[in-house]
């Protein structure tokens, strides 16, 4: 990367963590048990709600949505929302919703549906704004309608974050809408609605969190808050994931795997994530990777290319994770780490490459990469666009790594 592009961008990143004590984080109010909807829905005075799911969940939702009935709470369903939500899944959730009067929103689901629900939020605040309009940092200031997350996965800390990350199919290409006001105002972490989400998912979205925690660890805009629940969840991860991979109604296993997602949620929304997150988006806006995956099969091969410019802080992971020791040397740890997330990937089925990748889009998704990442990610070591195509190469089968 050209120097003076280098120093704008730690510049811009230095700002940013200077002003992170002064900016309006916060968290939502918490529950444990979807049985707790009854009194909150009382307590906000809704009377009916859009719920966003999508078309697998409908057996698991069946207990919500007879909770919403004997309360006499009206309730429109939208449940066609997409693995990598798009523009025209909240378009359609936002017709709905206006059509039946709805006063709230509830998002019953992984990050997709809570994604597609902050979204929708986002055009009821904004009725004559585009999402494309709404896109990138602080754009959405006014206040979107009461939203409760639901998390059915352990993974992207939606419930928690000021992000939503929206498809647009017709240019194949992700992007984020960040802002403080699309953070739900309300949270149920119950480890029962995760019990039947299938191995393979439980496993991916699990990784997802798993790289929350490490970018947000990573990067050079921590606080002793973010590093804290950077270690706790990758701590919980390492302990939980194969528990809950192998055996889906552990309930200690499940819930600990929703509060380490929920943490490491808060981590990277104050410290931001990296590079393994930006060419994930990528990989998924061009040919719908879903995102945990994406996430899980980049990270060891983003890290390892930090290299030293990450070693100290990957080895203090690694003691987290009881994998490395703190007499091992920094080196030592971090490779110790990183070779533990690939024993994770290897046990849990999750593949090393993809296939499919055209080497003629890889430029493209390397500049949208770039785009996202950089000024603002506070990542280790700082790639431009042409740095970062190598990384589609090695987790492309037949890249140019395998030549």
């Amino acid at each position: 990367m050209n120097p003076i592009v280098k120093c704008f961008c730690r510049i811009y990143q230095g700002v940013f963590h200077l002003a992170l004590p002064l900016l309006p984080y916060r968290e939502p109010e918490l529950y444990s048990s979807i049985e707790d909807i009854k009194d909150l829905l009382k307590k906000l005075n809704v009377r009916s709600v859009l719920l966003v799911s999508d078309t697998a969940l409908k057996e698991n939702r069946k207990p919500l949505e007879e909770l919403l009935r004997d309360q006499g709470i009206h309730y429109a369903l939208y449940d066609k929302t997409c693995a990598n939500p798009t523009v025209w899944n909240v378009e359609e959730a936002r017709e709905l919703y206006l059509k039946e009067n709805c006063e709230a929103l509830i998002a019953f689901g992984g990050g997709s549906s809570m994604d597609c629900a902050k979204g929708v939020g986002a055009r009821i605040a904004y009725p004559n704004k585009s999402l494309d309009r709404l896109k990138g940092l602080l754009r959405v200031l006014k206040k979107i309608p009461p939203l409760i997350a639901i998390p059915t996965t352990a993974g992207t800390g939606s419930e928690v974050t000021i992000t939503a990350v929206i498809t647009d199919s017709e240019k194949k290409h992700k992007y984020t809408m960040n802002s403080f006001t699309l953070i739900p105002s309300h949270a149920i972490l119950d480890p029962k609605v995760t019990y039947s989400l299938p191995p393979h998912l439980t496993a991916t979205t699990g990784m997802d969190a798993l790289t929350h925690a490490v970018e947000a660890y990573i990067g050079n805009s921590t606080s002793k808050q973010t590093r804290r629940c950077s270690l706790e969840a990758v701590h919980l991860i390492f302990k939980n994931i194969e528990k809950a991979y192998t055996k889906g109604d552990d309930y200690e296993a499940r819930k600990k795997m929703l509060h380490a997602s929920y943490i490491a949620g808060i981590a990277f929304s104050k410290s931001y994530v990296g590079y393994i997150h930006a060419i994930a988006h990528s990989l998924g806006g061009q040919y719908n990777i879903p995102h945990g995956l994406a996430n899980a099969v980049l990270m060891p091969y983003v890290l390892k290319d930090y290299g030293i410019s990450a070693h100290k802080k990957l080895h203090e992971l690694g003691i987290a994770a009881g994998v490395a020791s703190e007499n091992d040397s920094h080196e030592q740890g971090a490779n110790k780490f990183i070779m533990a997330i690939e024993n994770l990937n290897q046990k849990m089925n999750i593949p090393t490459k993809f296939e499919g990748i055209l080497e003629e889009d890889i430029p493209v998704m390397a500049r949208y990469a770039s785009k996202e990442a950089n000024p603002l990610y506070p990542v280790p070591k700082l790639m431009n666009a042409k740095e970062l195509e190598k990384f589609y190469y090695m987790v492309s089968i037949g890249g140019k790594n395998e030549h």
